[in-house]
């Protein structure tokens, strides 16, 4: 019996042990389960994560300052480039230039048109530009008194190197007594020059007007051409005597490139041109055929009374918004209105017998030769 049951406990111990064993056995498992193992990467992935922002973040400011430091070159080189068109010498003369040194270089780059100007862009500003001083100077009219062509053709070979002024205060007496080409034709040069000699070169133009007055009694039956190719034919007559002449003596359009008028168009930078002829071509393609000869009024107008060669008054200037030149002389109002000359400074005109529409205006006639 002893026997027996010490087997019967014995086995009953091994049994209990068996059993506490198994369990053992499969937590070993339960602890090397899978979940455990993927738990690692994703600790990786949020640190990972982590990491990220401040990368990003890098990056972000990266990208930022290096538009940062391009805008901050551009904004470097943009003053640059515009300043340096303030630096090349304007369209001017030399004397006009000196005269504005004190003038701030803002105001002139400012007024700088942009560069690379359509054609479009020109033809719009240059006929503007004319439409204002058509407002300006409605009464524009050729300053040199005349009654007829042959009165209009000589005083205008004599207005080379002098004012208009200073011709029609010499012609009334040229014409008095010399009323027709064949008169002058048959003059003496010497009484001729000493009738002319106020107006400067009087040898010269002396010579020119009584050549011109031989070839039109012998060639043209003593009147004057009305045709361009005619009218350079005669002595001391170009192409701008003979656009004066065409334009208003016979109501055929023309442009008159004269002194005032090629340093107006150059300060408008309508044309970089020197040459008259061209010039002449490149306004004449800015401005309907019909609109010419107005234009060189309003122009020629323009130039003697407000944008003078050595100071132009800027400030008192109509057409100042649309100049590229603006700066170049006095900008500020009240000193720019004391430049002014002729009528608009209260001053009397070129002519001694002026058109009714320039005296009903306000415009004063000159005074004659000799009067003070």
């Amino acid at each position: 019996m002893t026997k027996k049951a010490a087997t019967g406990t014995e086995k009953t111990q091994r049994a209990g042990r068996n059993e506490k064993a198994a369990p053992a056995k499969k937590s070993a498992p339960a602890k090397k389960s899978a979940p455990a193992k993927k738990s690692a990467p994703v600790k990786k992935a949020a640190a990972a994560n982590v990491k990220q922002p401040a990368a990003a973040k890098k990056s972000a400011s990266a990208r930022k300052t290096a538009p940062a430091r391009k805008s901050a070159s551009a904004k470097k080189t943009v003053p640059v480039k515009k300043q340096a068109p303030a630096k090349k010498p304007v369209v001017a003369p030399k004397k006009a230039a000196a005269a504005v040194e004190g003038v701030a270089p803002a105001k002139t780059v400012a007024a700088q048109p942009p560069r690379g100007e359509s054609r479009t862009a020109l033809v719009r500003r240059a006929r503007r530009i004319d439409r204002e001083l058509a407002e300006v100077y409605p009464y524009a009219h050729p300053e040199l008194d005349f009654e007829n062509p042959f009165q209009l053709v000589v005083a205008t070979v004599l207005s080379a190197q002098t004012t208009d002024l200073r011709v029609n205060q010499t012609t009334p007496a040229l014409f008095a007594k010399y009323p027709t080409p064949e008169d002058l034709a048959a003059a003496n040069p010497e009484e001729v020059e000493e009738i002319l000699r106020p107006t400067g070169f009087f040898r010269a133009k002396t010579k020119s007007v009584i050549g011109l007055s031989k070839v039109l009694a012998e060639d043209f039956g003593g009147e004057v051409p009305g045709r361009l190719e005619d009218l350079v034919k005669l002595p001391g007559v170009g192409r701008k005597t003979a656009f004066v002449v065409l334009g208003n003596a016979f109501g055929r359009p023309g442009i008159t490139v004269d002194t005032h008028f090629q340093r107006l168009v150059r300060r408008w930078r309508w044309t970089e041109a020197t040459d008259p002829d061209k010039i002449e071509a490149a306004v004449g393609a800015l401005f309907p055929k019909s609109d010419w000869t107005d234009l060189s009024h309003h122009v020629i107008w323009h130039g003697r009374r407000i944008c003078h060669a050595r100071k132009p008054a800027c400030g008192a200037c109509p057409v100042a918004p649309l100049c590229p030149a603006y700066g170049e002389g006095e900008t500020d109002p009240e000193k720019a209105e004391k430049l002014l000359k002729y009528e608009k400074g209260g001053f009397p005109g070129q002519r001694l017998n002026p058109p009714r529409s320039y005296l009903e205006a306000g415009g004063k006639p000159a005074p004659p030769l000799g009067a003070g």
